[in-house]
């Protein structure tokens, strides 16, 4: 084939990847951190974090789910929640512990929700508490027995979070009434759990499922893609 696209590539950009340089995604992350250890990885609100204290903070989470949940290699986690700091956090946890994320839509509805959960056999959940209540309408129709709970400011550092918490739900009234069956865990609560016991290094491959991707359902019910390791490894080295 005559790759006539190479030529409008820019100088020192490469014609080919090399899969192999890592394994997993979280070699990716692991890699970014030793290099950029004290540089800026996410800011929101006025507050950053470097790519250090993100990778402590998704050592807790994931330390939480293996040791506080004790989830099982390759169960599936669902994140509800637009892009918070909480998010990133999550989902290199979710990632390094040896878990597949299911990303799941903020703004589902109830019906929506449980298709989804159900279709990817979830049985635990991260979901900020806005959405809370739409959990509460479907959870007992489905196979979720773990619920971590965040709020908008968790990770903006006192006294900002407290505010901006109280004046979510309280002032804003963006917090409709919810109540689960089950008792959350509230997500720095998780973290604070995490931190009390050491994270077990897990083996993750090519083939093993980073996440089950949902479509948007245009034609019917949302359809889950399975991606591997492989092939996030493979986007992040394009885009790289």
């Amino acid at each position: 084939m005559d790759k006539v696209w190479l030529k409008n590539y820019q100088p020192g950009v490469p014609a080919e990847i090399d899969i192999n340089q890592f394994q997993s995604v979280s070699e990716v992350f692991a890699r970014s951190v030793e290099r950029f250890r004290d540089r800026p990885a996410m800011a929101n609100m006025g507050k950053v974090y470097t790519y250090g204290e993100l990778d402590a903070l998704t050592v807790r989470f994931a330390s939480f789910l293996q040791n506080t949940l004790k989830l099982p290699m390759g169960a599936r986690v669902a994140v509800m929640m637009p892009n918070l700091l909480q998010y990133p956090v999550a989902v290199f946890a979710i990632l390094r512990a040896g878990y597949t994320v299911v990303n799941v839509n903020p703004l589902y509805t109830p019906r929506e929700l449980e298709h989804q959960l159900n279709d990817a056999g979830v049985d635990t959940i991260v979901i900020l508490e806005n959405f809370a209540n739409v959990l509460q309408q479907v959870i007992a129709r489905t196979a979720v027995k773990h619920v971590v709970l965040t709020r908008i400011g968790d990770l903006l550092g006192a006294p900002k979070s407290w505010l901006v918490n109280f004046a979510v739900k309280h002032v804003k009234k963006m917090v409709p009434a919810w109540k689960l069956p089950v008792t959350p865990v509230l997500f720095n609560d998780a973290l604070k759990a995490g931190a009390a016991q050491p994270l077990t290094p897990v083996s993750i491959g090519h083939d093993d499922v980073a996440f089950l991707q949902y479509t948007g359902g245009t034609t019917g019910v949302a359809k889950g893609a399975m991606l591997l390791h492989r092939n996030i490894v493979a986007n992040m080295l394009q885009a790289g």
